[in-house]
């Protein structure tokens, strides 16, 4: 198994949330797994979505590739949102009068990916000789094919890691991670240096309700809640499929 990251950005991003019943249509602040491999797909070459209620040819080929998720350049978890209005005056689409939606948009949004990959997996080789040439087939985007996403192959990077026991009290867990117990009580100082915390940030936890995978039953997201943190992480041993990232002395998530 090979463990690589890629950072990944975009001018702007809108991963829209399915349930919005509202004027204005919302995004989840931080990319998904779901997005991710689709991402993946483009950039290899693999098919989306061309029939319904089947799933893309992407998913079937990459859903064994494990994730993880770090924002960067980020306000304490957070992206700077814009408004951006829509008119759609085809007359069959609105039945001859304005359309207007509005779409709460991510501003520069920029995420460092981690993935989990077989080497004996010609699809998982492939994904790791593109990302690492800075190549695609297809060009990848944050949610609407006109927010172009973008990497420096410069930025591709390899880890030594393993799945040790986990025996200290607390750790450090670099990647957004899936919140299965109530985090209070469960934090403690923030990260000091040796670890990549930087004194003058401030001590943050960040909450959000994402996509952790596709509900092949019903054919739509299985949402969980996740969570994503500068403090040091009680009983982390509880979260499951945590990996030690030698290089960065911390934990990575990969779901």
């Amino acid at each position: 198994m090979k463990l690589i990251s890629f950072d990944l950005k975009a001018d702007f991003a809108f991963f829209r949330q399915p349930d919005t019943n509202a004027t204005i249509n919302l995004s989840y602040n931080i990319i998904h797994r779901p997005v991710v491999l689709g991402i993946l797909g483009a950039i290899i070459g693999l098919d989306g979505y061309q029939e319904k209620g089947k799933l893309p040819q992407y998913y079937e080929v990459l859903k064994d590739v494990a994730v993880g998720i770090e924002p960067l350049n980020h306000d304490k978890g957070n992206y700077t949102k814009t408004n951006i209005k829509y008119s759609n005056t085809i007359g069959y689409a609105n039945k001859g009068t304005n359309f207007l939606t509005e779409e709460l948009t991510l501003v520069n949004p920029e995420y460092r990916i981690y993935l989990l990959l077989d080497e004996q997996n010609a699809f998982h080789s492939r994904v790791v000789d593109y990302i690492n040439g800075g190549n695609a087939e297809y060009i990848p985007y944050l949610g609407k094919n006109e927010f172009t996403a973008w990497w420096n192959a410069d930025s591709y990077k390899e880890y030594q890691f393993n799945q040790k026991e986990i025996t200290e009290e607390s750790v450090r867990i670099q990647t957004v991670f899936h919140k299965k117990n109530v985090l209070s009580g469960n934090t403690e100082t923030p990260v000091p240096d040796f670890v990549n915390f930087k004194k003058e940030e401030t001590p943050f936890i960040y909450f959000e309700r994402l996509p952790k995978d596709f509900d092949l039953a019903l054919m739509q997201y299985e949402i969980a809640d996740f969570a994503f943190s500068n403090y040091l992480i009680k009983n982390a041993q509880t979260l499951g499929n945590l990996y030690f990232i030698e290089k960065l002395n911390a934990y990575a998530q990969l779901l």
